[in-house]
């Protein structure tokens, strides 16, 4: 499972972990979200992701 962090302000959304203050559970992929998805911290759109390593 991945990491993904928001370029603007640096949320991590760990998919091992989900976010379950937005109903996302452990296990969803970040490629599955919909491309609406925003940042939950900066609103920042889903292209403003980038894969940690």
């Amino acid at each position: 499972m991945a990491k993904w962090k928001c370029k603007l302000c640096g949320y991590i959304y760990d998919e091992e972990k989900g976010d379950l203050s937005r109903n996302v559970p452990a296990g969803t992929l970040f490629e599955d979200f919909a491309l609406s998805y925003k940042c939950p911290k900066c609103g920042a759109g889903k292209t403003m992701f980038e894969p940690l390593e």
